[in-house]
């Protein structure tokens, strides 16, 4: 496990806003058309996945990013009513559901997105892995989201922009469709991007095609709320478990026959013992797909993330950090954002990918025969560090959301995104956040388009 001077050194810098002498001091909130610039500009990542220390020049760094404008409250006619008017749609935001969930799952969310964000996106709430079918694994629904995704593409002439936005094991499935629709030009060509072209190009369309496209569109937001980034192998990874040794080694063997091939890849022992995990493959480009030139041609990735009271899904592999990593955070919430607590920036960390070692390959076998010993935990160490060097290849947005003060703090998992109006209310803060990041990418964008 990486020291705490080393982790210090990958992320280059952290912009932490969670500190009440930030958050509420004198710096205040950048101007909506400035600060929705700077965002663009701190989630971006380079048109080259090669990164390298000198990449990690993210000017911005001295800016307090925390400002997050308060968009304008606007009420607005449905989907259908869109597509049929003069209005039409240009951005597709997918909104795709967790385990044994369905997309009435996001009806609040929906209906907040729709009343904050304007008439020129169209919110879909994916129906194509509906609650047994989350079980048949990560690539199965992965495909199936990604063929859904086409057809509404292929129906609405308008989208030009594409954005996703998952909860928990949707998340996953996210990151699996994305690389199935992810198309590449210039990144396949090896063709540099000279500096003077870049100033040049005054289109959207050009930009994108430089990042690679996501279903022939502009891709802009990826954004997952408690996400198993990492699986749910490990120590408090799965926390209904307490951490208890004994029911984490029994959740191993009964994870495939209670939740089917999804169980094997979230705990990392899907496939023979010598080949790496769908979830270590889902860490790079690989002959599956190129997974991290699919997230890396997102505008804006962020990572919502429990720090506690998350009976499914652990803070560190919803994070995507090592333990030594987390520290305590703040207990006062952002301004306007009730129980969002901290928001760190993280740029590109150079490092030459996720490996399968043959000490991998000895330690995966060893845990899918004998999930008791001492391998186990070993397999599991070799493969969390090796996600985490291969997502850290691209910047994360990183925000901490904490219910400790909520009246059902025991319901975060399903807080985060309100699943039930009634019963889960607690994270509208939290939707509000997620809607404010989404429109300031979208200002971004028409402000990228004009310089």
């Amino acid at each position: 496990m990486a020291t705490a001077s080393l982790i210090h050194a990958s992320c280059g810098y952290s912009l932490r806003i969670g500190s009440s002498n930030n958050r509420n001091g004198a710096h205040g909130h950048v101007g909506s058309s400035t600060s929705s610039f700077l965002f663009s500009c701190s989630c971006s990542s380079s048109s080259n996945l090669n990164f390298s220390s000198g990449i990690n020049n993210w000017k911005h760094q001295g800016l307090k990013a925390q400002a997050m404008s308060t968009t304008s409250h606007e009420n607005f006619a449905s989907s259908k009513r869109i597509l049929n008017g003069k209005n039409e749609p240009d951005h597709l935001l997918v909104l795709v559901h967790g385990i044994l969930a369905s997309p009435s799952d996001w009806t609040y969310v929906e209906a907040e997105l729709k009343r904050r964000l304007g008439r020129n996106f169209l919110i879909y709430a994916s129906s194509s892995n509906t609650y047994t079918k989350t079980f048949s694994g990560i690539d199965g629904a992965g495909k199936r989201l990604a063929d859904e995704v086409m057809e509404v593409v292929k129906k609405t002439d308008s989208l030009k922009r594409i954005s996703f936005l998952a909860h928990s094991l949707g998340g996953l499935f996210a990151r699996h469709a994305v690389a199935v629709l992810y198309s590449s030009s210039a990144l396949d060509s090896g063709e540099p991007v000279a500096l003077a072209d870049s100033m040049r190009a005054n289109s959207q369309t050009v930009r994108a095609s430089r990042r690679g496209t996501i279903a022939g569109l502009e891709p802009i937001n990826f954004i997952t709320l408690a996400t198993p980034h990492l699986g749910v192998r490990g120590r408090k990874q799965l926390p209904f478990l307490l951490g208890v040794p004994f029911l984490e080694k029994l959740a191993l063997p009964l994870a495939p026959i209670l939740v089917g091939r999804t169980g094997s890849q979230l705990f990392l022992t899907d496939g023979k013992p010598d080949k790496p995990p769908l979830l270590l493959r889902m860490a790079s480009d690989c002959e599956d797909g190129k997974f991290l030139s699919a997230l890396g041609a997102f505008r804006c990735r962020i990572l919502y993330a429990n720090v506690s009271y998350d009976h499914m899904v652990g803070w560190r592999t919803s994070s995507v950090r090592r333990e030594t990593e987390l520290v305590k955070p703040p207990r006062r919430s952002l301004d306007g954002y009730k129980h969002v607590v901290d928001v760190e920036y993280c740029p590109p960390a150079s490092s030459d990918g996720p490996h399968f070692t043959s000490e991998a390959v000895k330690a995966k076998e060893a845990a899918q025969n004998e999930p008791s010993s001492q391998k186990t935990v070993e397999y599991h160490e070799i493969m969390e560090e090796e996600m985490i060097r291969g997502l850290q290849q691209l910047g994360w947005k990183k925000v901490d959301v904490s219910f400790h003060s909520a009246f059902w703090p025991f319901f975060a998992h399903n807080n985060i995104h309100v699943k039930n109006e009634w019963l889960h209310n607690a994270g509208t803060g939290v939707v509000a956040h997620v809607a404010d990041s989404v429109k300031q990418q979208e200002s971004s964008s028409y402000i990228a388009a004009s310089l």
